[in-house]
């Protein structure tokens, strides 16, 4: 049941679940927005520092549906933030970023892994100045090894940590994931450890830094593959049909007009699948009957579910196989699972409205916490809330403000429109 925030049920919460919380942000492109947006989701104040001599966050100025300093792709990753033009590389504007820190929760960045200790950002360069102050890096291959120097982009590290050897068919090329799975996962490891960081910190009053990286993660993500060819001599390799490792079936078939996909990781899976395909003795076939002989002699059985789900449509196999309580799905374009009923039932597309692209529809969070719907408020323009956050967070008068513009804090080029680099550049 809902309660109130004094712990009393039937009540509406007073507050988001994060709304007692300010991050300040040096982040840039996709893996680092993704983190801190679910954050910013759940309520959390994320102000952007963006550099006002490169034209700010490089998501700006990807393609397409972009236009002068916004893109689609931006919104996407930075609504309900907020953004402030600053140039900490000055004095005066490392003067604000320490008066920032004073009065903030965590320090967000991803950039390259050398890149902390230059700019100033580690724990123990801020703790000085807020000793309960979470300094989090999201970078390629983080703050220490020989790689930390290096630029981190999703394609590389899909490459490095063995995961596109095992993406494909057998006889094709190595192959990504159609998405930036390693970034978004990044984001998500990030947000998770600032979370635990500044749980510690609360309780003990003592912060630290979360020195993340993708390289981590892509490899954390290798889990049982890994496992199994860390402790015995199997080979990962590519599968037909993005066949499952070990049990079978659990793959994609062809169907008479398109793909489904079709798991029995249960063994009461596979008998009701033997039934739905009008061949309910190849259950007690001894080739067939447990995990064990399915996985031996997976070549027959492949061969025989291919012959049969060819034969249908993948709605007429599909209404089947959900009928019996067979593990299945089609296999949509990213337009079909954007209009799937479910989609829309989980409230899973929300809209904002932005001054040059009108109403944007794009993905929601899959983050929930309680029942309270969440509101979502378009991404920023460049240093658009740069007065309600030197005024209202920092309580600078109107003579500190002119005399931190005087000293470069909010920098003095024009805007660029910088090439995209790389989420963790």
């Amino acid at each position: 049941r809902p309660s109130s925030s004094d712990g009393r049920p039937g009540r509406r919460r007073a507050m988001k679940p994060l709304q007692d919380i300010r991050i300040i942000s040096l982040e840039q492109y996709g893996a680092g927005p993704f983190g801190s947006v679910q954050l910013a989701d759940l309520g959390a104040d994320v102000i952007k520092i963006e550099d006002p001599t490169s034209g700010g966050d490089v998501g700006r100025y990807v393609v397409p549906l972009q236009d002068g300093e916004d893109s689609v792709f931006f919104e996407v990753f930075n609504r309900n933030k907020r953004s402030i033009d600053l140039d900490i590389s000055t004095p005066a504007g490392r003067a604000v970023f320490e008066d920032l820190v004073r009065v903030s929760d965590i320090v967000y960045s991803n950039l390259r892994g050398d890149v902390p200790k230059k700019l100033g950002i580690r724990y123990e360069d801020l703790k000085h100045l807020n000793a309960a102050i979470v300094c989090c890096s999201l970078s390629g291959f983080g703050m220490t090894g020989p790689r930390s120097a290096e630029p981190g982009y999703d394609y590389v590290l899909q490459g490095i940590a063995g995961w596109m050897d095992i993406t494909g068919e057998p006889d094709g090329p190595p192959t990504k994931s159609g998405l930036s799975v390693v970034d978004y996962s990044g984001g998500l490891v990030a947000a998770i450890s600032m979370l635990a960081a500044l749980h510690a910190a609360r309780r003990d009053g003592i912060g630290a830094d979360c020195d993340i990286s993708l390289f981590d993660t892509a490899i954390s993500m290798l889990t049982y593959p890994a496992a199994w060819a860390l402790n015995s001599d199997f080979v990962p390799v590519r599968t037909h049909h993005s066949a499952h490792p070990s049990i079978v079936p659990f793959q994609a078939f062809p169907s008479a007009d398109g793909w489904l996909v079709v798991a029995c990781p249960k063994e009461k899976f596979w008998k009701r699948l033997a039934v739905v395909i009008g061949r309910p003795e190849l259950a007690d076939d001894a080739r067939f009957i447990n995990f064990t002989a399915r996985r031996q002699n997976a070549a027959a059985l492949i061969e025989i579910l291919e012959a049969a789900f060819v034969t249908r449509t993948s709605e007429e196999w599909l209404a089947d196989l959900t009928a019996a309580g067979v593990p299945s799905g089609p296999v949509n374009s990213v337009i079909d699972a954007l209009s799937d009923p479910h989609t829309v039932a989980r409230d899973m597309l929300v809209t904002t409205e932005h001054p040059y692209f009108g109403s944007v529809t794009q993905v929601a969070s899959a983050v929930r916490v309680g029942n309270e719907p969440t509101v979502y408020r378009r991404a920023p323009r460049r240093n658009e809330h740069a007065s309600e956050v030197m005024r209202e967070v920092l309580g600078y008068s109107a003579d500190r403000l002119i005399e931190l513009r005087e000293g470069g804090a909010f920098g003095t080029a024009q805007s660029l429109h910088p090439t995209p680099s790389t989420s963790t550049e």
